[in-house]
């Protein structure tokens, strides 16, 4: 019984100590050929900056669509185009700015 409970609960700490890129974006996209870091580097050629990113990206994840996807033609047919987000507000903006964080190159250039 008490390796049950243990196994709880480490297993549901580990769901809570997630933020919300990790809990809602990583596990649907980690079986796609193209990494989340390669999607941002479609995103940052598109959109060039930091805020043109950020909204493009809030707008495609709430509106998806072929029109406005940063993929390639190819990929989209191969894979589609993802589910409208159900992310609230709140949850998307941080996401989002965690995605951004993550893989900003701006920073890391010497």
């Amino acid at each position: 019984m008490v390796k049950k409970i243990v196994l709880f609960v480490v297993l549901t700490s580990g769901l809570f100590s997630q933020d919300a890129y990790e809990r809602n974006c990583v596990g649907c996209h980690k079986d796609l050929p193209t990494t989340l870091q390669q999607m941002f580097k479609e995103y940052l050629q598109t959109y060039s900056g930091e805020e043109n990113v950020k909204a493009g990206l809030k707008h495609y994840l709430r509106y998806p669509s072929k029109s406005i996807s940063v993929m390639s033609e190819l990929f989209i047919d191969s894979y589609g185009i993802k589910k409208k987000t159900t992310l609230n507000k709140k949850e998307l903006d941080e996401a989002i700015n965690i995605y951004w964080n993550k893989f900003k190159v701006f920073d890391k250039l010497k």
